[in-house]
């Protein structure tokens, strides 16, 4: 990040008293008070809370009923609007991509692991730089996935590769790539029929933002930025969402963001980076 935007955004750290006296962190029984004020995190309270969040996220992504004909129906009408806006390319895209093979199994491998990676990456990184932006930011990717569950029961969706009557290649299956959960034998393991919103644009473009907001060296910040733009090539390559897939995450981490700004009464970026000692009233 840019020399300006770190003063910036580390300036707001004088004014750390200004943010815990807001009406949002003060108000209100002093249990609530010090829930809503940024605090340094503990390491064995974050690891076992990652741990049961991943775990029931997918427990209940999982449960899910898996509405094949409602999925299915659900595809053909995206396609169809797709089609109506003019943006149905994505066939054309996994076609070209997937005649060259180096290049499509690396996305497959991109696919199936980064996205867990480089999320894990960017949490660690904020507990260690960033502690008092921690858990404001951890609370927007969780915001963001807890409402993607809703969709994923109101709206049952199949990705492009399961479609009928398409030409979608399944390029996990052509290329037999190892690691994805969603073809082959770890199909079973998985929901294949919650695509609507696309968790991996969800948290992509969280890290993305993230890194781009608080990491110091320009040329990480340009990556921050391309990350999420590479992951949308990758989902729309190998056949895994829809365009508009991609719009369904954005709406989801809109969300996330809107729930941190509330609870702490800012967005977590302009929270002071150092957790702040809360004084007693």
């Amino acid at each position: 990040m840019g020399d300006s935007t770190v003063t910036s955004l580390d300036d707001r750290e004088q004014t750390q008293t200004a943010v815990l006296d807001s009406p949002t962190a003060a108000n209100g029984p002093g249990l609530l008070r010090r829930l809503r004020t940024p605090r340094r995190p503990r390491l064995w309270f974050e690891i076992v809370l990652i741990a049961v969040s991943y775990w029931t996220y997918s427990l209940i992504r999982n449960a899910v009923p898996e509405q094949r004909g409602q999925a299915l129906r659900n595809a053909d009408w995206l396609w169809r609007m797709e089609h109506h806006l003019g943006i149905a390319v994505e066939e054309s895209v996994n076609h070209a991509v997937n005649s060259a093979t180096w290049l499509i199994v690396g996305m497959n491998y991109y696919y199936a692991t980064l996205h867990f990676v480089v999320t894990l990456g960017v949490l660690v990184w904020l507990y260690r730089s960033h502690p008092g932006r921690y858990a404001a930011t951890r609370l927007v990717l969780f915001a963001t996935t807890g409402v993607a569950l809703v969709g994923y029961y109101l709206y049952p969706l199949a990705p492009p590769r399961l479609m009928h009557g398409s030409t979608f290649i399944d390029t996990v299956m052509v290329h037999q790539t190892w690691g994805s959960m969603a073809s082959g034998d770890l199909k079973h393991m998985s929901n294949q029929y919650a695509a609507m919103p696309s968790m991996h644009i969800g948290w992509s473009v969280w890290c993305g933002l993230t890194i781009f907001a608080l990491a110091k060296v320009p040329w990480v910040r340009v990556l921050g930025l391309l990350y999420p733009l590479a992951t949308l090539t990758v989902i729309v390559a190998t056949a895994n969402h829809f365009w508009l897939d991609a719009v369904g995450g954005l709406l989801c981490l809109a969300f996330g963001f809107a729930v941190a700004r509330v609870w702490y009464g800012a967005l977590p970026y302009a929270l002071p980076r150092g957790a702040p000692r809360v004084v007693p009233r």
